[in-house]
């Protein structure tokens, strides 16, 4: 990766998103080390302009951006890194410096996030982490009451039962999807070549 820094300041701005919401988080900058740094460790390391050296971000807090990608853009003077937030990004405790609002991908990507959470620190008081040490059987039979549910409330006329039998088949699904190793942007990916087709 061919980078152009600032020849004055020898800096590069970076714009850090959130990978599973698509929400902007904050900008920072980095030198040449604090990009190495970055890349060997998978954590994002700045260029601190006030403190004047290198700074991870959440060195303190331990509110560490793990990179899951890096891209240039088309003048190679700017980088975009694609991170999973340990925590508040922004420092009044917010999830972003610019705003604090689910991004327009939406909270379904925000929702998965937190199924695989619950899961992978295997919280004992989590109905999703229970559900899912079930077994695979138990999650899929969950699915199809949830969908049954579902069919059953569309029959009627009540929209508030409906929405939250949907809500309900919604989330057990995306606890089938992880179970099975599949990502909603698997399903997008297929919903969107099919659309190109038609």
């Amino acid at each position: 990766m061919k980078i152009n820094y600032d020849p004055q300041t020898g800096l590069i701005p970076v714009i850090i998103q959130d990978s599973n919401t698509l929400q902007v988080l904050m900008l920072g900058y980095m030198n040449a080390e604090a990009f190495k740094k970055t890349e060997e460790e998978k954590k994002v390391t700045f260029f601190s302009r006030s403190k004047n050296r290198l700074w991870t971000k959440g060195e303190s807090s331990g509110h560490y951006l793990m990179v899951n990608c890096i891209k240039l853009d088309c003048d190679q003077d700017t980088l975009l890194i694609k991170a999973t937030a340990m925590g508040p990004t922004c420092h009044t405790g917010k999830s972003s410096c610019f705003e604090d609002k689910i991004s327009p991908r939406g909270f379904l990507y925000v929702l998965e996030q937190i199924i695989a959470n619950r899961i992978s620190t295997n919280e004992q008081n989590s109905y999703t982490n229970n559900l899912y040490h079930r077994g695979l059987n138990k999650v899929a039979q969950k699915v199809g009451e949830e969908a049954v549910e579902l069919i059953i409330e569309a029959k009627d006329t009540n929209a508030y039962l409906f929405k939250n039998e949907a809500a309900d088949l919604l989330f057990h699904l995306l606890v089938l999807f992880k179970m099975k190793q599949v990502t909603l942007e698997d399903i997008e990916a297929i919903l969107l070549l099919r659309s190109k087709k038609s």
